[in-house]
């Protein structure tokens, strides 16, 4: 898929969940003197829809980093010999 076509269907995805929002947020001023718990019902959709649509819409294209297929260990630093170690009788 290319980008172009990528960004169309995240652009669809996203007017289509905020019709649904707005058809939402109309359910609840009509409702809401008719059928007060379907009217809040609609109201937290409505609420919700924002954030559930921008995350629909940003979802897809990305790809996740793959796992390394082993454990690849620290290099190892060579420790210092006992020939570089000055003891404390031999300091004068």
């Amino acid at each position: 898929m290319s980008l172009a076509e990528d960004v169309r269907g995240r652009q669809r995805r996203y007017v289509i969940s905020m019709l649904i929002r707005t058809l939402s947020v109309v359910a609840t001023i009509v409702l809401w003197n008719v059928q007060r718990p379907v009217a809040v019902v609609t109201l937290v959709a409505g609420a919700l829809l924002p954030y559930i649509a921008v995350v629909i819409a940003n979802a897809g294209r990305e790809s996740t980093p793959s796992l390394p297929s082993h454990f690849v260990p620290a290099p190892v630093r060579p420790a210092l010999g006992e020939g570089n170690l000055k003891k404390s009788s031999d300091q004068s």
